[in-house]
């Protein structure tokens, strides 16, 4: 019954979103179009160092400095619409109407693990030092930032790691069988394929996997979608160093002070699960810390301001070969 409402209240928040942003794919553009100097006078009116926090965050999320040509399958602000009516679309054309109907732009949706051969619009992006056409903003929303109220605090969860999920990659296999048995561990793979194998469990909501002290980010064909409802609740995040990144800038986050973090190989698993069993303060101090770090995504008109300065940016540093 758990994971039904589990499962149920995950499924109307989606509703929700797509009926929010549904008219956003067939209304004319002049009906959606929004006034660009609203959001740059909002951001005008907030108190400096809440401008210059969103100065700094367009800057991570949008590094071009140069001017650069985009040419090849381009999409064109007034005519952005999509067939599969997808989060990816609502989100962009929720951020796109702030500009000119005519301006285009380049743009990659899904698990973006690359780094594209022009500046492009993408949800994630590799972590490393040449990444700037790799423009980040907040897309498919509805499943990257999905949350949910804690009721335990931490002291009251069990003295265990847990994870729930597929396992479509073979990191995330070697995990599971070296730890699914362990004794610290509560890990199993959901996927109806591995039914038969050890590492086979039930389906675990998010709300009963918070009733654990530890619970692992793994990543899948990018980032781990549950690091965020992780840091926002009173579990501890277990994970590796992340080797991609999306608006949650999963690149700055700092190993033993936002996440507890283990070997690529969880060599050290052990290790760090039984120091902050012992040492539940340090525990705390990361949770709050990673709560700190969450507050940041879940205010909407910041949020919104950011992107559109994403943007704004993008548009500066690009333009169609004609």
């Amino acid at each position: 019954m758990k994971n039904y409402l589990g499962k149920l209240r995950r499924r109307f928040y989606k509703l929700q979103y797509y009926l929010s942003r549904s008219y956003l794919n067939f209304l004319p553009y002049k009906i959606i179009q929004r006034n660009m100097a609203d959001v740059l006078s909002e951001y005008r009116s907030l108190p400096e160092s809440v401008q210059h926090s969103i100065a700094s965050r367009v800057g991570y999320y949008n590094q071009l400095t140069d001017k650069y040509h985009i040419s090849g399958n381009l999409g064109f602000v007034g005519s952005f619409k999509n067939n599969r009516a997808s989060a990816y679309f609502y989100d962009l054309a929720h951020y796109l109407r702030y500009f000119p109907e005519k301006t285009p732009f380049a743009y990659i949706f899904g698990d973006v693990t690359h780094i594209p051969s022009q500046p492009s619009l993408v949800k994630s992006r590799p972590i490393a030092d040449n990444n700037q056409n790799s423009v980040l903003l907040k897309l498919d929303s509805v499943r990257h930032f999905y949350t949910v109220a804690d009721p335990f605090c931490f002291a009251d969860k069990k003295d265990l790691l847990v994870w729930r999920g597929a396992v479509h990659q073979s990191h995330r296999l070697e995990f599971l069988q070296k730890f699914y048995a362990h004794t610290l561990c509560d890990v199993k793979c959901v996927y109806q394929k591995s039914a038969n194998q050890p590492y086979h469990g039930k389906f675990m909501s998010i709300k009963e996997q918070l009733r654990y002290k530890f619970v692992l980010s793994i990543e899948g064909n990018d980032v781990a979608i549950n690091t965020k409802w992780i840091m926002a609740s009173q579990s501890l995040c277990v994970m590796t160093t992340p080797k991609f990144e999306t608006w949650f800038m999963e690149g700055l986050l700092q190993p033993d002070v936002h996440f507890v973090h283990v070997e690529d190989d969880y060599a050290n698993l052990d290790e760090k699960l039984s120091f902050y069993l012992k040492h539940p303060a340090a525990a705390e101090k990361i949770i709050n810390n990673a709560n700190q770090w969450v507050s940041q995504f879940f205010n909407k008109k910041q949020e919104l301001i950011t992107a559109v300065l994403v943007l704004q940016k993008y548009f500066e540093h690009t333009q169609k070969i004609v």
